[in-house]
C-alpha cells in the first residue's frame, strides 16, 4: 500500500518511556499522520541540531480517533539517545507517513505474523487493523533472552500471541523458524519483520514454498524518500529503495544472496 499523504509537522510528545532494556515507546500527537498512516509505514524523526540526518522509525500503534501514533525504537546511537530524553510536552519534527505498507488480502482469514527482536514494532499496528477487519491473527515474537521479549500489555489482546527465546527462558526454545510448522497449515498470509539473518533464513524455508509471504526490511536510511539510493536492494524487478519502494516486499522478490547482513 503506497503513501497517500506526506506530512512534515511538529509533533508533541505525549509519553516517552523505556519499556524494555534499551527499548523505548514514544506516543506523539500527530493527527495528520495518524489520519493517513497504514500498517508497515514509518516516519522520519529529526533528532536535535547536532544530528543532521533524520531517523526512520516504524509506526507501532495508531489511534486515529485521538490523532496519536506510537513509535517503538532502540536506543543505539546519538540520535535515538536524544529521542529517549524527550519528555511530555516537548516537540520534534516528523516527516511521514512514508513507504509502502503491508498488503492484506480481502479473502484472507488467518494472518501469521513473525517478529524477530524489534521487528515486533510494526506488527502491532498491522495486527490491530487486521483484527478490526474480523481476521484471525497469530503473532510469534522471537527474542534472544527474556529481557528482549515485548511486554504482554503492548501486544494486541485479541491475537494469539506466542514467544520463542534462544535460551528457552520464556516460551518455546529456539528460533522462530524452528516452530513454524505448527502455525502454517491454516495461515493464508505470513508477514515477517526482523533482522536480516532471520529474514534470509525464512527465504530458504521449504515450508514457505507457495505461501504468500511478505517481509519488512530493516536497513539504514538517509533521506526516507527514495532520492539518495542509500538503502537500495536488488530485486527481481531491478534495484529498489527500501524507503520508497518498501520497506515491505514479497519475500521472493529479493535477491537474498546479495543482501548484506
Amino acid at each position: 500500500m503506497t503513501t497517500t499523504q506526506l506530512n512534515q509537522l511538529s509533533a508533541s510528545v505525549i509519553e516517552n518511556e523505556e519499556v524494555m532494556p534499551g527499548i523505548c515507546l514514544m506516543w506523539l500527537e500527530a493527527p495528520e499522520i495518524a489520519a493517513s498512516a497504514r500498517p508497515g509505514q514509518f516516519v522520519m524523526l529529526s533528532c536535535g541540531g547536532e544530528n543532521l540526518l533524520r531517523r526512520p522509525i516504524s509506526i507501532h500503534q495508531c489511534h486515529r480517533e485521538n490523532g496519536l501514533i506510537a513509535l517503538m525504537y532502540a536506543v543505539v546511537g546519538k540520535g535515538t539517545d536524544w529521542l529517549s530524553k524527550l519528555q511530555t510536552g516537548d516537540s520534534l519534527s516528523v516527516l511521514g507517513p512514508l513507504g509502502n505498507g503491508f498488503r492484506v488480502n480481502e479473502e484472507s482469514r488467518h494472518l501469521l505474523l513473525l517478529g524477530g527482536g524489534l521487528g515486533i514494532a510494526p506488527l502491532r499496528f498491522l495486527a490491530d487493523e487486521a483484527l478490526k477487519q474480523g481476521k484471525r491473527v497469530s503473532l510469534i515474537q522471537g527474542a534472544r533472552t527474556e529481557l528482549q521479549v515485548c511486554p504482554s500489555h503492548l501486544l494486541p489482546e485479541d491475537a494469539s500471541c506466542h514467544v520463542t527465546t534462544e535460551n528457552g527462558a520464556i516460551g518455546k526454545k529456539g528460533l522462530i523458524t524452528h516452530h513454524l510448522a505448527e502455525f502454517l497449515p491454516d495461515a493464508d498470509q505470513i508477514i515477517a519483520c526482523g533482522p536480516m539473518p532471520m529474514l534470509k533464513a525464512l527465504a530458504k524455508e521449504p515450508q514457505l514454498a507457495g505461501k504468500d509471504v511478505q517481509v519488512s526490511l530493516e536497513v539504514r536510511m538517509a533521506c526516507g524518500l527514495g532520492i539518495c539510493y542509500g538503502c537500495a536492494v536488488k530485486t527481481v524487478k531491478g534495484m529498489k529503495t527500501v524507503c520508497h519502494d518498501g520497506p515491505v516486499f514479497d519475500i521472493r522478490d529479493i535477491h537474498w544472496d546479495e543482501v548484506k547482513i
